[in-house]
């Protein structure tokens, strides 16, 4: 049986999503997207064959089996709790946001509703997930990003940091993934992914530093468990209509949606 798809929020990554939904999934068809700019998602449409309605993520809850969250942050709840009330699939990276909003998560259980937070940047949680299964001692992760993918962070600039003639690496957080997740809401989705599979915000720890040597974002994930030890390095090409996303990161809710409907799942 075939589900509908809402796309809320068109930008690098939400057009990623809409061009493979449009090329096509299995067992999916796009349905409708959403974006505050009008004219953009009118122009975005033009581009797509299927020719998907143009509605509000209210809408989009009230029509859609399937609603992938690509907007800003700022936005999850507006976005989030209608599509959860209506029983939808939802999927995101907005893990920083769920660590924010864990009631979103209950709303999710009461209404028979799904939550399916994509891996993002971040390689591992299959690992990370079995491991937790038994004594998962620690969960580390250390960030490097180029200074201006960081320069419009609401904390560089409460602090007024000057990142731009940055010529070593400056350590903008060392601390617990929940706090990381408050402090930079825009760049802990992948730390936020991984303290939900593991251990949890408190006890998983987070480094982020802006380092003028990187063209990337690199991030590096330590675990010991008593069933295993394992590091994992990954180093993520930028979007090339955003520099400041990964381009594995649109790519990941694209293998997100694939699974939805696949008669053979890969992986825990």
């Amino acid at each position: 049986m075939e589900r509908t798809v809402g796309v809320v929020g068109l930008g690098a990554v939400g057009m990623a999503v809409a061009r493979a939904l449009d090329a096509g999934l299995p067992g999916l068809r796009l349905e409708a997207v959403a974006s505050r700019r009008a004219q953009s998602a009118s122009a975005c449409c033009s581009r797509l064959s299927g020719a998907p309605r143009i509605l509000t993520p209210r809408d989009i809850a009230h029509t859609c089996d399937v609603v992938v969250d690509c907007a800003p942050a700022a936005a999850f709840r507006e976005i989030v709790e209608p599509a959860l009330a209506l029983g939808r699939t939802l999927l995101t990276l907005s893990g920083a946001a769920l660590l924010r909003h864990p009631d979103l998560v209950d709303l999710a259980g009461r209404s028979d509703a799904a939550i399916v937070l994509a891996s993002g940047a971040i390689g591992g949680l299959d690992a990370l997930r079995a491991a937790a299964e038994g004594d998962l001692r620690s969960v580390e992760l250390v960030s490097s990003k180029p200074p201006g993918s960081l320069a419009m962070s609401a904390y560089v600039r409460e602090q007024g940091l000057d990142l731009s003639g940055l010529a070593v690496p400056l350590q903008l957080f060392a601390g617990s993934a929940g706090e990381g997740a408050r402090l930079f809401p825009a760049n802990a989705n992948v730390v936020a992914a991984l303290a939900l599979a593991g251990i949890g915000p408190d006890a998983t720890t987070y480094e982020l530093w802006a380092d003028p040597a990187r063209m990337r974002n690199v991030h590096r994930l330590a675990v010991e468990a008593d069933s295993a030890r394992f590091t994992l390095e990954i180093e993520c090409e930028p979007s090339e209509e955003n520099p400041a996303t990964s381009r594995l990161a649109a790519l990941s809710l694209v293998a997100s949606l694939r699974r939805l409907s696949a008669p053979l799942v890969v992986g825990s």
